[in-house]
C-alpha cells in the first residue's frame, strides 16, 4: 500500500508539472483528484488494511492528498496569472489602430471663415439672447404695427411681446445702445421663422449680419465691403450685381448677387438657369432705426447687410437640401 502511494504521488507530481493549459489541468484534477480519481481509489482500498497498519497508511494517504490539492490550487492559480498576462501584454511591433477624428460641421465651417473674413475689415462679433421682445425685433427696425412678419403665422411668439428673434438684426440695436459710434459689428446666431420645413426653408436656422455706423459712411463702402468680402469667399473672378429690394430697416435697400460658380453664369439646376445667385440683403440703415437707438441720422450714416449660413453653405458645396445640414448622417458629414 505505501508503495501505491509513492506511485500516484510521483505520478501526480509529473503530469501536474507537464500541465501548460486549462485543458490539461482540468486532465490531471479529473484523474487524480476527483471522486472517483486515483486518490480516492486509494481510500476505498484503505477498507481492506490491517487495523494496525490503518493509522500509519491513514497519514500518509491524508498527506498526499492535501499536498496534491494544494499543488493543483498553486499551479491553476499560477496558470491564470500568465493567461491575464498574455491577455495584457502589447506587443509594440504592431502598427497602431487609428481612430477616427471628428470635425467640425459644415455650417460651423462655413461661419468661421465668414467671421475671419469680417475680422480683417475690423468688424467685431457682437451676440445677442435668442429669446427677444417686440420692440428689439420689429419695433426698433422700424417694422410697422401691420407688417405681416408680426403674424403668428410667420413668427414664433411665446407671449403677447415675447417671441423667437426671426432674425439677427435686434442685436444691431442692442449694440448701438450701448455703444456711440463708429460701430464695426457682424452679428451671428440662430434664428426662427414659423416656416414649412423643405429642402429650401427650415424653422431654424443660421444667420451672420453686419452693421458699419460711422460719419460719412455711403453706399460704396456697402459695396466695396461686400465685393470684398465675395472675392475673398467664392474667389477672384466671381462677378456680381445688387438688385434694389426693399427692408424696413434700411433705405436705400439691395439684394447681391454672384455669378454661379457651379456653371459660369452659363445657367444650371443651383442657380435656376439664371446664371446668378442671390447671397444676401444689404442697405443704408434707416434714419428712424439711428433715430430709435439716439443717434443723429444728420451727423451719422451706416450700412447693414445679412445672409443665410445654411443658403451660403449650399451654395458653397453644391447641396440641395437645407435638411441634410441637421440630420447627423455620418456618410453626409464625412464629405466636408
Amino acid at each position: 500500500m505505501t508503495e501505491k502511494i509513492n506511485q500516484v504521488r510521483v505520478a501526480f507530481d509529473n503530469e501536474l508539472s507537464g500541465a501548460v493549459t486549462g485543458d490539461e489541468l482540468e486532465q490531471v484534477r479529473v484523474k487524480f483528484l476527483s471522486r472517483n480519481g486515483a486518490i480516492a481509489q486509494l481510500f476505498e482500498e484503505m477498507k481492506s488494511v490491517p487495523a494496525a497498519e490503518k493509522p500509519v497508511l491513514g497519514k500518509l494517504l491524508n498527506t498526499l492528498k492535501n499536498a496534491a490539492q494544494g499543488a493543483f490550487d498553486e499551479r491553476k492559480k499560477t496558470l491564470s496569472q500568465s493567461k491575464e498576462q498574455r491577455t495584457r501584454s502589447i506587443d509594440l511591433t504592431l502598427p497602431g489602430r487609428p481612430k477616427p477624428i471628428g470635425t467640425k460641421h459644415p455650417l460651423t465651417q462655413t461661419m468661421d471663415e465668414i467671421k475671419k473674413i469680417f475680422m480683417t475689415m475690423g468688424f467685431s462679433v457682437a451676440t445677442g439672447p435668442e429669446i427677444e421682445t417686440d420692440y428689439y425685433n420689429f419695433g426698433a427696425l422700424n417694422f410697422p404695427p401691420e407688417h405681416p412678419a408680426r403674424d403668428m403665422q410667420d413668427t414664433f411668439f411665446i407671449a403677447k411681446d415675447i417671441l423667437l428673434r426671426t432674425h439677427t438684426s435686434p442685436v444691431q440695436i442692442r449694440t448701438m445702445e450701448q455703444q456711440r459710434p463708429p460701430v464695426r459689428e457682424i452679428m451671428p446666431g440662430r434664428v426662427y421663422r414659423n416656416e414649412a420645413v423643405s429642402a429650401r426653408s427650415l424653422v431654424s436656422f443660421h444667420q451672420i449680419e453686419g452693421l458699419y455706423v460711422d460719419r460719412g459712411v455711403t453706399f460704396s463702402d456697402l459695396k466695396g465691403t461686400l465685393v470684398a468680402f465675395a472675392h475673398q469667399f467664392y474667389g477672384k473672378d466671381v462677378k456680381f450685381k445688387f438688385r434694389p429690394t426693399f427692408f424696413p430697416f434700411t433705405e436705400p435697400s439691395a439684394d447681391m448677387y454672384i455669378s454661379c460658380f457651379l456653371c459660369k453664369g452659363e445657367g444650371c439646376r443651383m442657380c435656376k438657369f439664371v446664371g446668378w445667385l442671390e447671397i444676401m440683403g444689404s442697405g443704408m440703415v434707416h434714419p428712424h432705426v439711428l433715430q430709435n437707438v439716439g443717434y443723429d441720422p444728420e451727423v451719422f450714416t451706416g450700412f447693414a447687410f445679412g445672409m443665410g449660413i445654411e443658403r451660403i453653405a449650399c451654395l458653397r458645396y453644391g447641396v440641395d437640401d437645407l435638411r441634410l445640414f441637421y440630420e447627423n448622417d455620418v456618410r453626409f458629414l464625412q464629405q466636408f
